[in-house]
């Protein structure tokens, strides 16, 4: 259960739902997790707290991904404190659904800067440091929206599809130094998000799953778990489908 023992790793978006699964489960094997958080603060304490209650090291720290100022201010103090960044789980990401027509320029620019420019932001900060270690783990939270598209969600689908380029770009740059850069995309996923569906939507949804189920949050952190460890060294620029049989 210590696969991850003596890294540390950094999950955007870790306050709830699959970031807090990611952070719970890299602790769980044995990271020191730097949980960060945008505007939920109580539960990104209570995550720390879970985690330290378990015997771990956890630290949260606020800071909007969309800022690449903010980013590079994060990324400097925790590598201040902690001494490296061993890996990278880009998470963060919001959602401004609607039918394309009505999408505003502001919500599209939202979800862009949020779950694509991001990511971005996140990767370049941390860039240097990386190249620096000659090692390292990136894993950026795609979508099975970024792989199928997905109706109404135009702007978030284009961000998601855009994290599966970068991921690919990414890992091309930094392979010669033995850092791995791959996505998840995950599928239809029990979270808030989704328990906020209607029952006939849920049914709709899972008709269109070939295992006929909800994904839980626990099964995708397992993934992203499995790609931060020394098992998956030789696995870089790939994207992890983790739906159910979605997108096959």
């Amino acid at each position: 259960m210590n696969m991850l023992s003596g890294k540390v790793a950094l999950v955007t978006g870790a306050s709830r739902g699959i970031g807090r699964e990611i952070a719970l489960t890299l602790a769980e094997y044995g990271a020191a997790v730097i949980v960060n958080y945008n505007g939920s603060k109580e539960k990104a304490e209570e995550v720390v707290k879970e985690i330290v209650q378990k015997g771990g090291t956890a630290e949260c720290v606020q800071c909007s991904v969309a800022d690449e100022a903010a980013c590079k201010e994060m990324i400097n103090s925790m590598l201040a404190q902690f001494g490296h960044i061993d890996i990278l789980v880009n998470n963060a990401g919001i959602t401004k659904d609607n039918l394309l027509m009505k999408i505003s320029e502001e919500d599209f620019d939202a979800v862009i800067d949020t779950n694509l420019k991001g990511t971005f932001h996140t990767i370049k900060c941390m860039y240097r440091a990386f190249l620096k270690q000659k090692g390292g783990r990136i894993i950026n939270l795609s979508s099975v929206s970024g792989v199928l598209g997905n109706a109404g969600q135009a702007n978030y689908a284009a961000s998601k599809a855009g994290v599966i380029g970068l991921t690919k770009s990414v890992a091309r740059e930094l392979a010669g130094r033995n850092v791995t850069v791959n996505a998840v995309a995950p599928g239809f996923i029990d979270t808030d998000m989704t328990q906020a569906m209607s029952e006939s939507a849920k049914e709709a949804t899972i008709g269109q799953i070939p295992l006929k189920r909800v994904g839980q949050p626990r099964e995708i952190a397992e993934t992203v778990a499995f790609l931060a460890s020394d098992k998956a060294a030789y696995i870089t620029g790939q994207v992890i489908s983790v739906d159910g049989g979605m997108a096959i």
